[in-house]
Formats: C-alpha cells, structure tokens, sequence
C-alpha cells in the first residue's frame, strides 16, 4: 500500500467502528459529487444507510445508539454526537466547516495526492472495518478466562523488560480480557457492572489487576468495594477477590485505616453467605510490607489459583460466578439501604467511558469548537500536559482572548460544571494581601471562616468525590501580589508526596490553629487533594504585578495570542456532549525524577536532560538558570505526551522551552542579547547558522521577517517568541517575555 504516512495509522486507536465508517461515508459522497466538501447531512444519511445495510445482510455491527433496537430505528438526526467523536478524532486530516455544514479532507493534503490515494484509503477503510469486527468476534467467541490467567502469569515479568508504550501484554490485559469477560452471561445481565483492568501508568505495575465494579457503589479501585483479580508479583499465583479500596481507609494512616478494613470485612461476611470462599488474611501478593497488608487486611474472601496449577476453564467460570452472586447481593443490600434512607437513585447518573487521553482529548476539542470558541493547534494538548506535570497552570495574554473561557469549557468537557460545584470561578481582587483572602481566617468569636478555595477543598477531599477533577479559576490572579495572597499555597504544592495510592500535601489549615470542634473536625489538616487543579489567568499590562521566578518556577505559563471572532456554535446547547473523566486523567503519575528514571523513559529523561545543561550553561551569564523542580517538570511534561502520544517530542520539548525557559529572561542590557541569540541558535537547529558578530548590534534583520527567520525551526514557536523578544530590546532598549 502506498497511502500517504498521514493516513497509514489513522485507524490505530478505533472507537468502535465509526471513524472506518466516517471515511466511508465520505468516500462515497466524494465520488457520487465529485467534490471535496460534502454536507454534513448527506454523510450522516450515508453513515446510517452503510450500518443498516450491514445489519440487513447479517454482517457485525455496533450496537445501535440511544437504545433503538435496530439502525433502522435511529434517524440522521441522532447522529449528531455519535458522529462528532469521530470527526474529532479524524480533526488532523479533516476540515469540519461549521458555517457551511460541510466535511472534508484538508485543502492542502487532498492537493498533494494523486488519483490513486482515495482508491486505496477506501480499502484500506473497508479492511480495517472487517479487522476490528473479527477482533470483536474472536474476542466474543474464543474468549477462555484460564488461558488469560495462564498468559498473564506465564509473560508478565517478561514484558516488565520490554517498552511499557504499545506494548502487546498490555494491550491484552487493559483491552482484550475486559473484552472477553463482558460477554460472560452472568456479567452481561448485569448493566451496572463494569470491567477495567491495569498493568500500571506509564510504567509496569507490581501487581496488575483486572477489576468487576458495580457502579452504584464504586467505579474505581480506590474506594468501595469490587471484585478484582490480582496477581502476585513473582507470577506464581492469581488471587479473585472481593476486595475493598484502600485509599480512603489509609488517608488518616495505615494503623486506623487497617482497623477500619477490617471492621468492614467482618461486617461483609455477616451480609451474604461467600460459600466456597476463603475468609482469610493468607493473601501473599507482593514483597512490599505495606502495599502487601493493605491487601491482606481489606480482602473480604478469595480464591487462589496456583499458576502451575489452574482449574480448569469450567471452574474458572463457576468461582468468578459465585463470587459476582455474592456481590450482587451485597450491592442489593447496600442499595436498599440507601433508599431506606431517601438517597434519591432513581436518576441513573453518566458513566465515565474508558477513553485513551488521546480520545478524551478529541471529545473535549469537539464539545469546546461546538460551543463556539477555537483555539490553536495542541493548546488544548498543551494544557492537559500542563496540568498533568504540575497541578497550576498560568493563562497569560491580552484581555478577551478566552482564557477564562477555555478553564470553564475544558472542565465542563470532562463534567466538572459550575452545578456540580466542580468548577470554581474565584475573582481576585487588587486588595488581597495575605492568604486569609483565599483559605479563610477566624473571626472575633474564633470561628473560622473559610475562604473560596477552602470550600473547593473540602468538597474535592470527600470520599465519594475523589475520582473526580476540580477546577478553580483564579481570575486575573496578579491584580493582587501574587506571593502575598497565593505563597503559602505555591509552598503547599510543592509538599506533595504519595500515601497509599493517593497524592496528599502538608496541611493548609492545621487541626491545632482552630479552636471550634465543628471547625476541627471539617476544615481540621485539610490539605489539597490530588483531583484540585489551579488555573489562573493573567493580563500583563501596566495595571497589573509582575511574576516573581518563584512563581513561574512553579506554573506552566501559557501564553494567548490568538483569537478567532468568526467561531460560531454548530449546534444547541442541548447537543454539545462532555465526555466524563475520572482524575486519572489529569493525575500526577510521577512526583520525582527518581520516580520515573528506571524505566524506559530513562533515555528520554537524560537526553532532555543535557539538552537543559547547554540551556543553563547559556541562562548562568544573566543568573536566570534552572533548578531541579524545572529539570523534572519538563521531563515530566515529555514523559506523559510520549505516554499519550499527542506530539512529536520536538513539539513538546518546543512548548517547554516557551512555557518554562523564555519568560525568566528579562533586561536591557547586551548580556540578555547575547543570551536571547545563542538560545535562537538552540531552537532554530540546523535551519540556520547565525551571524553572532553582526546580530549583537542590531537583530532586525531577524524581526523584520520574522517567518523566513525561523523557517524550518527545531523548535519553531520558542524560535518566533525569542525574535519579538530582540525586537523589544531593538526599539525600546528593554525586553521581557511579557512585553512582545
């Protein structure tokens, strides 16, 4: 096949079958018109008419949407979220024009292809097609639990050796056995009951696990109750339990949280009968003392598996069904008691999708482009990754530009909305002096009086709301001086250490500074959770304060220029559909380099790395060089756009260079020139050789065409920004990142 490399993998992450079908649809409507652009109408018809062809014929389909029982029960207009994900998805070889209601291939791709390229995208599409509903088939049909036991056990510490990214054993654990085991009948009854499985995040888990959740209870492993196959970490056994989280039992310290689990699994195995089972803490799973006795202690029953030793596949089946009776018996009674105590459940609330980041991403720009707002190429990427590596963030830039904007939209894309209180719009005002203003302070009664943020953090840390994001918009933060009113906080984050499987910081409100036991037993040691993400925006004027390197060292800033007025919205309010994400999504898999070094992010660690020694040893002339807590949130940065595979590493190493290096720099003096055109020689590669001698007297021969200046640019857009940067110090005799 000699399609085009921008196509060759476009199918690699499928969301059921539509992108094959989307392509499809388009395909056909180009060669019956004979144009480029297609209304989106006609490809919504065509679309239903290749699923309802296909389901007439007897042929694999998806299951029909919003519970029709047949394709011909669905009209085009219901497609109008069903197709938008692919579209999304499809978004860099795609041109959704909203104003005309049209679709079609990029201009400037569909130029540079020859007659035969559409020929063989449509079989390539076709082929794909056939292959994903095979899988489907074979996974359905073929599916043996002991053989998924046996391939575990038998492979895992081989493939801990190999690249944890698209990785084969991987891919067979987190997909193909949820796969397999949601079409066992005693499962599939049940539409509460939910299959995820892990080998880790980013690097390979000691213990992987493959979890049976009831939604109504739990829907992830750190709280609740589930059942949940874990092996050991030598592979030499495979456990099926019924198993409770442990996060939220060891927030107040393994001794309590232990002696909370197991009153808990005693109160368990009075509920329901568990007949077969072992009741007992002889659950050896791994040689850490304390990640192993959480297991032990919090195990309501189990069976083991031997790895030289399987049952057979009828036994396998039988004990995973007893053990699911049971559980659905104990949800029974856990839910009737819930009613008893008139806990409104008749609503049946969204459920969050397994998603790669890459597909949440794409669903997120979709919903926030049907509101009506676009913004650049990877910002919405740029501000994932942001957030991941460090939980602040900056958005600076001229007034009006949709900073604030794109906070609110971003969280209400992944269901943290201003109803649910998930999201937090705090507007700073110039008077705010000291933390008070923000945490909260004691009033002449002593009784404390919590501030915005302090609200936020006390929804955020209760258990039941610790799977999902928060978002706090801090509004033009530096009409304030930041470092009056924020410190504390700024110092608080950087306190961040892991317990159990939660990230926690030191207090923000101490037990021993309040006197009320209300007080104590509600704001008493709270600290900022791991699901609270800080976002502040900023316009850097005359009006405002600027930024101490504390302060930058701690945020991604990210600057706004641009701005399309001609964005409307494509659809109702009602139509714009978030994608519910759990806070794994934006959460910190790494908190020190140490973390992250031994594994096979090692090589990309230490190239970035000494990529950052030539940077330092250019910033040391004006004394603006990096520390560690910038070395590590860079690599941090790069690690999880390599995990989610979102850009090039040239492209996020560009964005760190502009977000992390550049805004430190300010002066008038000819050191931050000479320093501004090594760093242009760093960022422009091989593209261009600089005439040092002639530039350290007058750049403008740079800024006065600043594209064919960085034409071709290792890293463009730092390239572009150091250019402004020289024109400012040109003509004003003054320069600063914030000024160009």
């Amino acid at each position: 096949m000699s399609l085009p490399t921008t196509l060759t993998s476009i199918f690699t992450n499928r969301q059921k079958s539509y992108k094959m079908i989307l392509i499809l649809s388009l395909l056909h409507e180009m060669n019956e018109s004979g144009q480029r652009e297609i209304g989106l109408q006609a490809i919504k018809e065509r679309f239903l008419s290749l699923l309802r062809d296909r389901e007439s014929r007897g042929l694999p389909v998806d299951p029909p949407i919003n519970q029709a029982a047949s394709w011909n029960d669905v009209t085009p207009t219901q497609l109008s979220s069903t197709i938008a994900t692919p579209i999304g998805a499809l978004s860099d070889i795609l041109d959704y024009n909203r104003d005309q209601q049209t679709l079609g291939f990029k201009e400037h791709l569909y130029n540079s292809w020859d007659e035969n390229v559409l020929a063989e995208l449509y079989d390539h599409a076709s082929n794909e097609l056939e292959r994903y509903h095979a899988q489907q088939t074979t996974q359905q049909i073929n599916f043996s639990l002991r053989d998924a036991l046996q391939t575990v056990t038998s492979q895992y510490l081989t493939a801990k050796r190999e690249p944890f990214k698209n990785n084969a054993l991987g891919h067979f654990v987190r997909n193909q056995i949820p796969e397999g085991m949601r079409d066992l009948p005693f499962l599939l009854s049940n539409n509460h009951l939910k299959i995820a499985a892990s080998v880790g995040k980013g690097v390979w888990a000691t213990i992987p696990w493959i979890a049976i959740m009831d939604d109504r209870i739990t829907t992830s492993t750190q709280y609740g109750e589930y059942i949940v196959y874990l092996f050991a970490e030598d592979m030499s056994a495979a456990y099926l339990t019924l198993i409770q989280g442990v996060t939220e039992a060891n927030k107040n310290g393994r001794v309590e949280g232990h002696r909370y689990l197991r009153q808990k699994v005693q109160e368990i195995r009075q509920l329901i009968p568990l007949n077969g089972l072992n009741q007992d803490e002889d659950i050896h799973l791994t040689s850490n003392p304390g990640l192993g006795r959480d297991y032990q202690v919090s195990t309501v029953a189990y069976y083991k598996y031997d790895r030289d030793n399987l049952p057979s596949e009828e036994q396998l089946l039988q004990d995973l069904e007893n053990l699911v009776n049971n559980y659905n018996q104990y949800v029974d009674i856990v839910m009737s008691s819930t009613l008893n105590t008139e806990t409104d459940t008749s609503e049946e609330q969204p459920q969050v999708r397994d998603l790669t980041p890459e597909q949440r991403l794409a669903a997120a720009k979709t919903y926030i482009s049907q509101k009506g707002f676009a913004y650049s190429e990877y910002l919405i990427e740029n501000f994932y990754l942001s957030l991941r590596s460090k939980p602040f963030v900056i958005l600076a830039g001229v007034s009006g530009t949709g900073k604030t904007k794109l906070v609110e939209l971003f969280a209400e894309a992944l269901g943290a909305t201003r109803d649910n209180k998930r999201y937090r719009l705090i507007p700073v005002r110039p008077d705010w002096s000291d933390p008070a203003d923000l945490i909260g302070f004691k009033d002449l009664n002593q009784q404390f009086r919590p501030g915005p943020l302090t609200e936020v953090l006390v929804e955020a840390r209760r258990p039941e709301n610790q799977d999902k994001p928060y978002f706090v918009c801090l509004d033009e933060m530096n009409l304030a001086r930041v470092e009056h009113y924020f410190s504390d906080v700024l110092s608080i984050l950087e306190s961040q250490k892991l317990q159990g499987d939660q990230i926690v910081t030191d207090a923000v409100i101490r037990k021993s500074s309040l006197v009320h036991e209300a007080d104590i037993e509600l704001y008493g040691d709270l600290y900022i959770p791991d699901n609270v993400y800080l976002i502040g925006t900023v316009n850097m004027d005359e009006t405002t304060h600027p930024f101490s390197k504390k302060v930058l060292d701690r945020a991604n800033t990210i600057e706004f220029n641009y701005i399309r007025l001609d964005q409307y919205p494509s659809v109702t309010e009602e139509e714009a559909q978030a994608e519910l994400a759990p806070n794994d999504f934006l959460r910190s898999s790494y908190l020190k380099l140490a973390d992250a070094y031994n594994t096979t992010y090692k090589t990309l660690i230490e190239e970035t790395t000494q990529q950052l020694v030539a940077i330092n040893s250019i910033l040391e002339s004006i004394h603006s060089h990096v520390g560690f807590r910038i070395r590590d949130a860079i690599c941090f940065y790069l690690i999880y756009n390599e995990q989610a595979g979102l850009m090039t590493r040239e492209q996020a190493l560009d964005y760190q260079l502009l977000q992390k290096i550049l805004p430190r720099i300010q002066g008038s003096n000819n050191a931050v020139r000479q320093v501004l055109l090594q760093l242009l020689q760093i960022t422009l590669g091989s593209a261009r050789r600089l005439d040092m001698s002639s530039l350290e007297e007058d750049a403008s021969s740079l800024w006065r065409n600043v594209d064919q200046a960085v034409e071709g640019a290792a890293y463009a857009q730092s390239a572009r920004k150091i250019v402004f940067m020289l024109r400012r110090l040109d003509e004003d005799g003054f320069t600063s990142y914030w000024l160009s």
